[in-house]
């Protein structure tokens, strides 16, 4: 079977960071290098208590004939109906430790070289770890995250579909929800019935963060939405695994003139953003011109911006600023853009009285340029049209 990812990068990566043999062990790196298989009994969480569902795939250097996975007995219906590409499949095992001994047994029966073993760190259970270096005592284990962001960092067509599904589902269903309700629909009762409108559109809702009137606590809530306020919806829903991540901006009547300004800064800030995105170009270059405008802003001292790589998870490579509330590395502010790379593009302001207002994009690099997923409802929206038609 092909394989559904470029083993060619992946073999380089691993040469630079010196690892002999690949153990993957998160559910979206699993799933990334098996081609979409995810073991939809632990979609959501482990389900057994007495021991981590920890899915393995191995991965040899160079060697794809000989990469094998390792997962729950349960996995056996996945496998029957959709087989997985790697020439050896263990879907054998209860819990954490005895999938461990089974992906350990092989690699020494496989007599593949694993004197550098890459693994993930975060996402290895300690009880495993141990198990590991037990049954490896001669390999040194190292850190892999770095290599399989890398990897997962330039988009196939079939990932940059499955992305533009998810955000164009997840406006169209923001949409739906702000038409719907009117004065008086509770922040709670807007989060649940973006929920269903996400699901309904074949997504697998992950959150909302709501924000309505003057406050900017984002839980939902009973906290009602009502005539005049302003409503900040910001959503994250899957399509097959790869997330549809976007804000938009509602409000129950008319936006005033302060408002309508505000929105627009904001509009001009992210286009400035976009503006620099393009492959080859460095990836800082979309900071410098999203900050600029920040700096000159009068509302400056409560505008944030910030730009993420997105897929899989929801924040991922590119990396391209270590400052800000999330703690990443800046590597990719000094690397040139890869084509087919995805990125969140997102300016909030915190207004003092107005409210909270943002916006996030999902925008993807392109050899000319850039292409926006999910471009709708950029403007204020207005609560409560389909009630009063």
């Amino acid at each position: 079977m092909p394989l559904p990812f470029d083993s060619a990068r992946l073999d380089r990566l691993m040469d630079e960071a010196g690892i002999d043999v690949l153990l993957a062990t998160s559910k979206h790196n699993v799933q990334y290098l098996l081609g979409g298989h995810r073991a939809f009994f632990f979609d959501y969480m482990d389900a057994m208590g007495l021991s981590r569902y920890l899915p393995i795939m191995v991965y040899p250097k160079g060697q794809p004939e000989k990469a094998a996975y390792f997962g729950h007995r349960l996995e056996n219906f996945q496998q029957q109906v959709k087989p997985l590409w790697v020439s050896e499949v263990q879907a054998n095992s209860s819990g954490a430790l005895d999938t461990m001994k089974k992906a350990t047994d092989y690699v020494k029966r496989s007599g593949v070289p694993a004197k550098r073993i890459g693994i993930e760190t975060t996402f290895m259970p300690m009880d495993a770890g141990a198990t590991l270096k037990s049954a490896m005592p001669n390999c040194e284990l190292v850190d892999a995250l770095v290599v399989l962001e890398r990897q997962r960092l330039r988009k196939s067509p079939e990932e940059l579909a499955m992305l533009r599904k998810a955000s164009d589902a997840v406006i169209d269903s923001m949409m739906a929800v702000i038409a719907s309700h009117g004065p008086g629909s509770t922040k709670a009762e807007i989060a649940e019935a973006l929920r269903r409108e996400e699901t309904n559109r074949g997504l697998t809702f992950e959150y909302c963060l709501i924000a309505a009137g003057k406050s900017h606590n984002r839980a939902p809530s009973d906290q009602r939405w009502e005539e005049g306020d302003v409503l900040s919806v910001d959503s994250g829903g899957n399509y097959h695994g790869y997330i549809g991540d976007l804000a938009r901006m509602a409000i129950l009547g008319e936006p005033d003139a302060e408002l309508e300004d505000l929105l627009s800064e904001i509009e001009t800030i992210q286009r400035a953003a976009f503006k620099p995105i393009r492959a080859g170009v460095m990836g800082g270059e979309i900071y410098a011109a999203g900050e600029a405008l920040v700096a000159k802003s009068k509302q400056h001292n409560n505008l944030d911006f910030l730009a993420h790589g997105m897929g899989l998870v929801s924040h991922e490579a590119p990396h391209l600023t270590n400052q800000g509330p999330v703690p990443y590395t800046d590597e990719d502010a000094h690397r040139p853009l890869e084509a087919g790379s995805v990125i969140s593009v997102e300016t909030t302001l915190k207004h003092p009285s107005r409210g909270f207002i943002k916006l996030e994009d999902t925008v993807v690099v392109t050899d000319t340029g850039f292409e926006i997923f999910g471009e709708g409802g950029r403007g204020w929206n207005r609560g409560g049209t389909a009630l009063r038609a």
